[in-house]
């Protein structure tokens, strides 16, 4: 977008944007993620809630001890849910208690990406019946940001040059103002993910995708 702003009589006229090509450049970096974050365990119903909560402990001691079986250590598993839910069912119009929902869920960290079908494999055996999330991250994104950035940059300084030239005017060599957009990285979770070869559950974590956005404005005379 293309701004002039006249000099009005009776207004003040300095700006530092007077004549101003505005362009908005974009940057995408893709990289392999490094770790992965998976959330599951027990969801258990019935009118006695202290048998389903043994039920549910049971379980996810045991789940635990598969995981650290694999060679997870302890410190990288952790509750992150633990609800106990009244359950209703509505007959014309009246609540009728049901019972109780009792949900138990861990978050397991692992360092790398391999070993999320063994994970999920070992904790459906020992009695999981709650998978939520499967992500990935990687331990290099706050390089990957700053990468996206600068191409992003690069972009918009590209943009601006394509339409000074096509113009006939000369563009400042640096901008009088710069505003990065608000972006982020694309998160990869199980539902998006597509199958590899694996004698375990197939999980394929693809590629986490950087995205930056930068609105620039350069002088141009």
């Amino acid at each position: 977008m293309l701004h002039s702003a006249a000099k009005n009589q009776g207004t003040n006229s300095e700006s530092t944007c007077d004549m101003k090509i505005e362009v908005v450049g974009e940057g995408v970096v893709s990289v392999a993620p490094d770790r992965t974050l998976i959330t599951l365990g027990a969801v258990k119903e019935g009118k006695d809630v202290k048998a389903i909560q043994s039920e549910n402990s049971a379980i996810i001691t045991g789940v635990i001890e598969a995981l650290t079986g694999l060679g997870i250590p302890r410190e990288q598993i952790q509750t992150v849910t633990y609800d106990i839910e009244p359950q209703y069912d509505y007959d014309s119009g009246r609540q009728v208690f049901r019972g109780y929902k009792v949900t138990h869920l861990l978050q397991i960290h692992l360092n790398g990406v391999e070993g999320a079908g063994a994970v999920i494999d070992a904790a459906v055996e020992s009695g999981a019946n709650s998978i939520t999330n499967i992500s990935f991250a990687s331990s290099h994104s706050a390089i990957a940001e700053q990468q996206a950035l600068t191409a992003a940059v690069r972009h918009a300084g590209e943009k601006a040059t394509t339409i000074a030239d096509a113009l006939g005017v000369a563009l400042s060599a640096i901008p009088c103002d710069v505003k990065e957009l608000s972006q982020g990285a694309e998160p990869v979770h199980f539902k998006a993910a597509m199958a590899m070869d694996s004698a375990s559950t197939p999980i394929a974590p693809g590629q986490l995708t950087f995205k930056a956005s930068v609105r620039v404005w350069y002088l141009f005379a």
